[in-house]
């Protein structure tokens, strides 16, 4: 059974954000099925492997790469195309292509979409983010009306309708680290994620969006923009409701209706139950056996199905009118 290297550039500082925290939970994860270690590669640090080095050794067929850090993916694969490499996909939307000798495990069912027609000659694999068990509701007094994270937030949300909604109740902006997430969202009622605005910026989607799912499991109601991988569980009428939608006038009015009824949100252990950890490391054992599975078969036997390339997509169009014509006047 392989090793598993998880690339990430560094694992502080500037390389600080949700895609750094969510894939080095998906290490501790691996660690539980298979040994699984960090290594960096823009920045050396002293308690993790640098890849340079690493990649001095002579024998590596027993170990796989991970690579998941979206605007150095083409980068990496180039630089690794001799060695066996997995594409962990939180995003989708980023500007490369993949080689069916590359097998994806995506975040979401959207970003698995997102690669099933993009690279159709890929193994594909699905395995959500975890929340965490302590997301939950501890059925405490709820003493914030709204809360609102600033990052990724969209400019309607900041500028209009959070300054509307502080005349009428208690709103809490967060803009910093939070240490202890789990008990700020067991003090809110409402919780607003508002990223369309943000991610349409960064020309690339939605990969998962835990803040959402962390919420409803800690019991408060959800307003949200249902885009990229949100819409894997979000679902407006049931789970949650839709932001931003048609007035502000009606967000209000949706909002202040939820905060004036007394009951936080109740949401069943089994629709968490995907994202906890049993269900991921059960997962985990599949996709790492299949893998391993792959690659011994790589390394004997080339790639012989014809990739989906812009030239073959427009020589089976050409194909294919032909067909319809000759069938019309032949």
């Amino acid at each position: 059974m392989r090793k598993l290297y998880f690339l990430l550039p560094g694992t502080d500082g500037k390389f600080a954000c949700g895609g750094l925290w969510a894939e080095l939970k998906t290490v501790n994860l691996a660690q539980q099925v298979c040994s699984a270690d960090v290594v960096t590669y823009r920045q050396r640090e002293t308690d993790k492997l640098f890849i340079d080095d690493l990649l001095h050794e002579k024998n590596l067929d027993n170990v796989i790469f991970v690579i998941s850090w979206g605007f150095d993916i083409a980068q990496l694969v180039t630089k690794l195309k001799r060695y066996h490499v997995v594409y962990h996909a939180h995003s989708a939307g980023y500007p490369f292509s993949l080689p069916a000798s590359i097998p994806i495990i995506t975040v979401s069912r959207n970003t698995m979409g997102y690669w099933g027609q993009k690279s159709p000659n890929s193994l594909i694999y699905y395995l959500p983010n975890q929340i965490g068990n302590e997301f939950k509701n501890l059925y405490i007094e709820r003493d914030i009306d709204v809360l609102v994270q600033a990052r990724k937030s969209s400019e309607y949300l900041i500028k209009e309708l959070i300054p509307a909604l502080q005349k009428q109740c208690n709103v809490c902006i967060v803009d910093s680290y939070v240490e202890d997430l789990a008990g700020l969202f067991n003090r809110a009622k409402v919780y607003l994620y508002d990223s369309a605005d943000y991610w349409a910026q960064q020309r690339v989607s939605e990969g998962f969006g835990l803040q959402p799912m962390e919420a409803i499991a800690c019991g408060c109601y959800v307003f949200s923009s249902i885009n990229g991988g949100l819409s894997d569980y979000l679902d407006p009428g049931f789970n949650c409701h839709k932001i931003a939608g048609y007035s502000q006038e009606y967000d209000i009015k949706r909002i202040m209706k939820v905060i004036e009824s007394s009951a936080p949100f109740a949401v069943s252990e089994y629709f968490l139950a995907e994202y906890r950890t049993e269900n991921i490391i059960r997962r985990f054992h599949v996709i790492f056996d299949e893998l391993n599975d792959f690659f011994d078969h790589k390394m004997h036997h080339p790639s012989n199905i014809k990739s989906l390339t812009r030239t073959r997509v427009m020589k089976l169009i050409v194909q294919n009118m032909y067909g319809k014509l000759r069938k019309k006047f032949f």
